[in-house]
């Protein structure tokens, strides 16, 4: 009998242990420490079983579908959606895939279980939301976070990310600044905080790639730009990356969402993050897609005849009788009946564009992969072949322990792009040429001068911009579970992004009759390398106990970035063989040589509180140390409070059948930014050129300042989220107050100081404050068809509310407390005079002169409201998805392009045919005139003047999508996708100009694309 005990004890003994050692995670909980009789039956029954099946929905096999094992273990559906698992008697067997209703079993006997899941429209509780440094449920946060995912970002017809991202979002305003393709994009989240120029980088948001920054600022602006003639606003950085190897970005907007970033989360954060693998079969996708891209809308200009009137008149209205010999177009030289489309023959190629990607993930129960290969080549709407390409590949590695402890996630992304562009924008020539200018090539296929007397605009494709640009982002994500409710995580990566540009000028762009040669030919090189590191080491402690959750986040940052910019260039070569060697150049300058290194160093911290799945507090804080200040200033402190109340969780809600969901959340913080540029509180000097008794000097800049501290914002939101009808009709409104302070700008100094400002906090306070609405509608959902409706607007007011001595200094000259950032000055234009045909203007002062001090009118360009309205339809395997963009706004028009009609060889806008004449009294613009120097003197007042500003608002067809997926499991086709897209297609406006949205005039607007394109995934 003792023997028997003994037996019995070792063998439970034994059993206990080896449960242990198979999972320590279970090694805590003493609800496993029983007294298990043994016996031989029971051992039977915990032997593992192989457990296969098929997973489907209502449409087929579904791949893809996540089976989990209520012991941490987890596989995936193949692409037939078959899967196959141990599993142990009594245990829990759960299948679970965004967008269909979670299925959990216990299992009880048997080798097959098929399971067909069904869909859900209620995606609050499975949508989780990237927050940064965490992760929250779209119903549990606090924060203010817009996102798209992949389905709205991939497929579509561009090369930035952020014009993918256009319309999408609400409080999120982007502009694309030019049709040339690698170009720079304006964004905004909630307005301008702070005092700059765009171009300055003040406004800008904090990209974050797979968790580690990115550049903000635009590329070629701090190394010269030797491509200001063509990208006026330099390059994006995120054409580096690939729409396609995206899953998601979210765009962290108020208090609570950003202040964990602290100084660099003033003017919101962009999290990417790259696609990752979950599959442990082994699939290959391949996509390729080409594109056609052409100028929307021409520009009506006048014909020859009207041009041809227009240059008479000027004639005849200034006394001249007999023409000019420089009169071209009048006096023979031209034909004075041709007539040629410049906009068609300059600006009117259509544009072509090829992608093509190979990817292949998979991986095993541990351990996934996915690495992405893709290549992008792209031409212009110029007459040449050039263009913009781009290679990219991105490599991820998932990695999980056996017992679930440690997670590591590694990526790699790295592109090389190239550029080849003409030195200038031809679409200033193609508004402003003659209409019976020559033609372009001779009877032998040379360019045309006309024996000297036309300037033709094709030479300047003898000369090109270049630049070319690599970047490399290197992440690594650990974490591990010390206890049971501890997890050490660490954070770190590494970017580099190096720019060349190249600017080439040969002779051959001038006219040959000014007789130049190689000696007159430039070359110019502008290098840029920047490099950034960091490393960002956390502490994640989460307790749970009846209805309540806490949840600890700490952590620090440790950053440094280092640039190098370099500018040379060369002029009179011997041959123009040479030009790219800028050492056999005769004349040799070295621009400024600049090399500058920022470190920045933080702590952070997130306490999270919840209570019975109703209650949410969050509270961020963190502390920023920067090189960009004096020691005695060099930390900041920053930190916000959010709160969540799910009153549909509540009793008195739960009888509302109509309401599915319901929740309030308000927050408030401070953020900062320290986005001014390095070493600004020293002394700094640059090289003086010239020598003096042949010694190179120094030349001071700036004065120093090491005084001026960070520039806070101070962010407030309330916001209602609402959910109907079983989550078929999801909406949300916000209010959000932002007020900008500190305000780092040059400050007015006496010119007998020798400098003309010192950069110094300001008393101004910028405020931004909006509404901002969203709606989301399941519109029809049965087995066949599928409607869903998305709509967001934005209401954005932009105000400077203080700014003491600003009428002392010269920034009075563009900004005016009460109004927006973004306004301009102007004369105020009351009409033409009916009896002398001048333009008039009100002359504020009553002096009789029209001078800067009557530039009184203001005009606000900001948006007064923004959105877009997305739908998707589906009928079986087709889907149509198309996305309309919209904006309320005044910008500059037609007016802006006046010069005296007839005054030069320049043709105008047709609508300045409607000139004052004496049988024309009532006419819209001057009279022509040659030599006429009143009417010159009024042409500057008349486009500095509300004459020039106008309604701008559209609504754009943005973009359309029809697709075809098609599944073939006997062929292993996971799916065959054909598409269909178009890209800026259809715009509703009154603007006269080539596009509303771009309209800085000679410059390319964003074009019209269609594409099609396939994605095989087998």
């Amino acid at each position: 009998m003792k023997t028997q005990n003994f037996t019995s004890y070792s063998y439970r003994i034994i059993l206990l242990l080896s449960f242990l050692v198979a999972y320590p995670n279970y090694a805590v909980n003493s609800n496993l420490l029983v007294d298990i009789p043994y016996n031989r039956q029971d051992n039977k029954q915990k032997q593992k079983t192989r457990l296969t099946g098929t997973v489907k929905d209502a449409q087929g096999s579904l791949g893809g579908v996540i089976v989990s094992i209520s012991s941490n273990r987890a596989v995936t559906t193949d692409i037939n959606g078959h899967y196959s698992i141990d599993i142990v008697l009594g245990e829990k067997i759960t299948f679970s895939m965004i967008g269909y209703k979670e299925q959990s079993i216990i299992y009880t006997t048997g080798s097959l279980l098929n399971i067909t899941l069904i869909e859900d429209n209620s995606t609050l509780d499975e949508i989780v939301v990237n927050a940064g440094y965490y992760s929250v449920k779209d119903r549990e946060r606090t924060g203010s976070i817009a996102r798209v995912t992949a389905k709205d970002i991939e497929f579509q017809p561009v090369v930035n990310p952020l014009q993918a991202m256009q319309g999408r979002m609400a409080g999120v305003d982007i502009t694309q600044s030019s049709g040339v393709a690698g170009g720079n994009m304006d964004i905004e989240i909630r307005g301008r905080n702070f005092m700059g120029d765009k171009l300055s980088g003040r406004n800008n948001p904090l990209y974050i790639i797979d968790g580690v920054p990115f550049l903000s600022d635009a590329l070629g602006l701090s190394s010269g730009n030797t491509g200001i003639e063509i990208l006026q606003n330099g390059i994006s950085p995120l054409n580096a990356i690939n729409p396609n190897d995206i899953e998601s970005i979210e765009v962290l907007k108020d208090a609570d969402a950003t202040a964990i970033y602290g100084s660099r989360g003033a003017n919101g954060v962009v999290l990417i993050t790259t696609k990752k693998s979950t599959s442990e079969t082994t699939r290959f996708t391949v996509s390729s897609a080409t594109s056609f891209s052409k100028v929307p809308k021409y520009m009506e200009l006048m014909n020859t005849q009207q041009y041809i009137q227009m240059r008479e008149e000027a004639f005849a209205n200034s006394g001249t009788t007999n023409l000019p010999a420089n009169a071209y177009d009048l006096n023979g030289t031209w034909d004075r009946d041709r007539y040629t489309n410049w906009q068609k023959e300059l600006i009117g190629k259509t544009a072509t564009a090829q992608d093509i990607s190979l990817g292949i993930n998979g991986g095993s129960n541990q351990t996934h992969f996915n690495i992405n290969l893709t290549h992008n080549n792209s031409n212009t709407v110029f007459p040449i072949d050039k263009g913009y390409k781009r290679n990219s590949v991105l490599i991820g590695i998932n990695h999980q322990s056996q017992d679930n402890k440690l997670h590591l996630n590694l990526s790699t992304s790295y592109s090389n792009q190239s550029n080849n562009l003409p030195t200038m924008d031809l679409t200033r020539q193609a508004l402003t040429l003659a209409p019976n200018a020559p033609a372009l090539y001779d009877q032998k296929g040379n360019l045309n001068w006309q024996e000297g007397t036309f300037t033709n605009p094709l030479a300047q494709l003898e000369g090109s911009y270049e630049n070319k640009t690599n970047s490399l982002i290197l992440n690594m994500n650990l974490s591990y579970s010390l206890f049971k409710n501890l997890d050490f995580r660490i954070n770190t990566g590494l970017t580099t992004n190096n720019l060349e540009e190249r600017n080439i000028i040969p002779h051959t762009v001038f006219n040959p009759s000014d007789e130049y040669t190689s000696e007159m030919s430039e070359s110019s090189l502008a290098t840029s390398q920047s490099q950034s590191f960091i490393v960002e080491p956390q502490l994640n402690y989460k307790k749970s106990w009846n209805k309540h959750t806490f949840e600890l986040l700490v952590g620090s940052t440790f950053q440094s970035t280092e640039s190098d910019n370099q500018n040379i260039s060369g002029r009179n070569f011997s041959s123009n063989a040479l030009i790219r060697n800028i050492s056999a150049a005769k004349d040799k300058y070295i621009g400024i040589s600049s090399k500058a290194q920022y470190k920045y160093a933080a702590l952070f911290t997130r306490i999270n509180y919840q209570y019975d799945n109703k209650y949410y507090l969050n509270l961020t804080g963190r502390r920023d140390g920067s090189s960009r200040f004096a020691e005695n200033n060099r930390f900041g402190n920053f930190g916000a409070l959010g709160a969540a109340w799910i009153f549909s969780e509540e009793s008195f809600a739960k009888n509302l059948t109509w309401l599915s969901f319901g929740k309030l959340r308000s927050s408030y913080g401070i953020t900062g930014s320290d986005n001014i540029g390095d070493y600004a509180y020293l002394d700094s000097y640059t090289v003086f050129a010239p020598q003096y008794n042949a010694e190179t000097g120094l030349s001071p800049t700036s004065l120093h300042n090491t005084s001026y501290k960070w520039e806070k914002t101070t962010k407030l939101e309330a916001a209602l989220e609402l959910s109907f009808l079983q989550n078929r009709i999801n909406t949300s409104i916000a209010y959000y107050n932002n007020r900008s302070t500190d305000q780092l700008v040059g400050m007015t100094l006496p010119t007998t100081t020798g400098f003309s400002t010192i950069l110094m906090n300001s008393p101004a306070v910028v405020e931004n404050k909006g509404w901002e609405f969203t709606l989301n509608t399941n519109n029809i959902s049965t087995a066949d068809w599928k409607w869903s409706t998305n709509f967001n607007i934005s209401f954005p007011k932009n105000v400077l509310v203080s700014y003491p001595g600003l009428e002392q200094g010269t920034q009075s000259s563009f900004y005016v407390v009460g109004e927006s950032l973004n306004i301009v000055k102007l004369y105020q234009y009351e009409g033409i005079d009916p009896n002398t045909g001048e333009f008039t203007f009100k002359d504020f002062d009553d002096n009789g002169i029209i001078n800067a001090q009557d530039q009184q009118v203001i005009k606000n360009l900001n948006p007064k409201f923004y959105g877009g309205l997305q739908n998707t339809i589906s009928y079986k395997n087709f889907t149509l998805d198309f996305l309309f963009y919209f904006k309320k706004q005044e910008n500059y028009n037609l007016n802006q392009y006046y010069n005296v009609a007839g005054a030069a060889i320049v043709n105008q806008p047709v609508q300045m045919t409607d000139r004052w004449s004496s049988s024309n009294p009532n006419g819209t613009y001057m009279p022509a005139g040659y030599r006429n120097s009143d009417l010159n003197k009024l042409a500057t007042p008349f486009k500095r003047s509300d004459a020039t500003i106008s309604d701008a608002s559209y609504i754009r067809l943005k973009n359309v999508s029809l697709s075809y997926v098609l599944k073939i499991p006997k062929a292993h086709i996971e799916s065959l996708r054909i598409y269909l897209q178009g890209q800026n297609l259809w715009t509703i406006t009154s603007y006269k100009g080539m596009d509303p949205e771009f309209t800085t005039f000679g410059y390319l607007p964003p074009l019209r694309t269609y594409a099609f394109g396939m994605q095989l995934i087998f």
